[in-house]
This record gives C-alpha cells, sequence and structure tokens, in this order.
C-alpha cells in the first residue's frame, strides 16, 4: 500500500470546504486565545504523565497556560482526591468523560459532581449496546438505539443537574447509503436540551466530514469540541484502523487548519474547547505536545 498523499486524503473527502481545512499551515497572528477565555486540555492527551505522577503533571498544564481540564479518568485516585489537585494546581473542569453505566449512572454523576464539572460526557455508548466486538460503522439500527440511550442519560443528567454530551469518534460517519450518516440521526433523534454532542474534529475530518458544516447546521448544540489533528498516513484497505492509517500530530504539524473552525464555531454557541493528541508520541514527550498544543492554540487568529 502506497502512503496517503495530502491530495489523496482531501479527494477522499469529497468537498472544497473541508479540503480547505486539509492544508498546510500557515502562520497567524497573535491573538488572546480563539474563545477569549481559558485554552482547556484533554488530560487524556497527557495521561502517561498524569499516571505517572499527577500532582507534577496538573501543575505543569497550568504553567504552560492551560486554564481548564476534561478529565479522562483518575487513575488510582478517587474524584474528589483529583478535584483537590485541579484546585491546587488553579484549573477548572468545566467537562468530565466517565464510564456512565447506561442503567445506573449516578455514580458517574457524583464523580462529575465533586469535579465541579457542568458536563458529563460519553466518549461512545457502543459497551451498553454490544456484546463483544461492535462493528467498524454504525448501522441506522445502532443510530436509533444510541438516540434513544442518550436521550435516556440526558434525562437523568438534568435530573442530577448535568449536561450530557455525546463525543464522536470516526465511526458515525460510515455511509448509510442514503446519503446520510449515523451521526445526522443522533443529532436529529436526540433531544436538544437532553443531548449535547462534543466535536472530535480530528475524528470527524477523518470521518470524511467538516465540523464547520455541523456547526452551521446545528448551532447551540455543540458547547465543546476537541481539537485534535493527525498526519497524513499510509492508506488502509476496508477494515484497517484510522489511527494506524493516520497517526496523531501535533497541533500545528497535522492536517488540520483550525482557524477556519473557531470562525465558525464562535458564532455557534462553543463554550470549551480541549487540546487532544492521540498516540504515538514518538516526537516528543506528552508534556511537550502539550505545550506545542497551547503555543499553537494561542497563534490562531
Amino acid at each position: 500500500m502506497g502512503r496517503y498523499t495530502r491530495r489523496r486524503f482531501i479527494a477522499g473527502t469529497g468537498g472544497c470546504g473541508l479540503a480547505a481545512l486539509v492544508a498546510a499551515a500557515l502562520p497567524h497572528a497573535s491573538r488572546a486565545t480563539p474563545l477569549g477565555g481559558p485554552v482547556g486540555i484533554q488530560l487524556y492527551a497527557v495521561k502517561d504523565a498524569l499516571q505517572a505522577n499527577p500532582e507534577a503533571t496538573l501543575r505543569a498544564i497550568r504553567q504552560i497556560g492551560f486554564g481548564e481540564v476534561e478529565t479522562a479518568g483518575f487513575g488510582t485516585l478517587s474524584a474528589q482526591q483529583f478535584r483537590a489537585l485541579l484546585d491546587g494546581a488553579g484549573l477548572k473542569c468545566p467537562s468530565a468523560h466517565l464510564q456512565l453505566d447506561a442503567g445506573n449512572p449516578g455514580a458517574a454523576f457524583e464523580q462529575a459532581h465533586a469535579l465541579g464539572a457542568h458536563y458529563a460526557a460519553s466518549g461512545s455508548l457502543r459497551a451498553a449496546l454490544f456484546h463483544g466486538q461492535p462493528p467498524e460503522g454504525m448501522s441506522l439500527d445502532e443510530a436509533k438505539r444510541t438516540a434513544e440511550l442518550a436521550n435516556r442519560l440526558g434525562e437523568l443528567a438534568r435530573s442530577a443537574d448535568l449536561q450530557y454530551a455525546y463525543h464522536n469518534h470516526n465511526f458515525e460517519f460510515a455511509a448509510l447509503g442514503d446519503g446520510t450518516v449515523g451521526y445526522d440521526v443522533l443529532l436529529r433523534e436526540t433531544d436538544p436540551e437532553l443531548v449535547k454532542f462534543e466535536i472530535d474534529c480530528g475524528w470527524m475530518v477523518l470521518g470524511g466530514r467538516d465540523p464547520r458544516d455541523y456547526l452551521r447546521r446545528f448551532p447551540q448544540r455543540f458547547p465543546m469540541i476537541h481539537v485534535k489533528d493527525f498526519l497524513p498516513g499510509a492508506a488502509q484497505s476496508g477494515g484497517g484502523s484510522a489511527l494506524a492509517a493516520h497517526p496523531g500530530a501535533e497541533l500545528g504539524h497535522g492536517m488540520i487548519d483550525y482557524g477556519p473552525i473557531f470562525a465558525v464555531a464562535r458564532q455557534a454557541g462553543l463554550k470549551h474547547y480541549f487540546a487532544e493528541q492521540e498516540g504515538p508520541f514518538t516526537r516528543m514527550s506528552q508534556l511537550e505536545a502539550a505545550r506545542q498544543a497551547y503555543a499553537y492554540l494561542r497563534g490562531l487568529p
């Protein structure tokens, strides 16, 4: 199999608008921050450093300049212990990715409250829908079942004074045969008040869709985004891993220009954004990549 050139990737995304995002990074004039508030980071991006020394890592994140974090587990600590470290480092936690028990999410919601989070987010609901390995792409049936479950979780979250948010990967963008994808079904069949969405922009672009399109079509549904990038990689035949085909990249060194995305997101109700990177970290450490991410975000127009 050959290498994926930038041109081949753009052709596969099917649209001039999306192709404009997949372009070489250009110099940007510096501004305070993209939304005028604190810059955020998804702590999965520094998970190894966090596991080794959570207190020192959170203080390093604050020293880099980040003001907000989104959690992805607490290692060996409780949510209360993790909150104490966040407070000590001067970091806020508006959102938490949680292991939501679809039948009884109360314990996870208590963790969100302990962290001071408003959003209770899930990376996927497939564990509640499938026994064993799920299919590669989201079918129409899965999309409808996921929407039903998301509405139920959203209702329970609202009762707990929280907001549920669904985070995408790339499998939600498998073609359904009628010009739509499962992600569109999720947006259409979930209650806008009960279910918000957190766009993982990197995974959405790998799925062949443009975050700006969704931000324009569904304003106020996306209070959060993940700012993630990938390298052009080896083309994969059917069933190949997107992450194997496109390794994670430091912000500013991958395929996606985030300036146009933030320009639209500011008008669509975006409240928080979190830098995140998929591995492997071969060119620099996780904390060095976090420093690069912060510098990139501060340099956006």
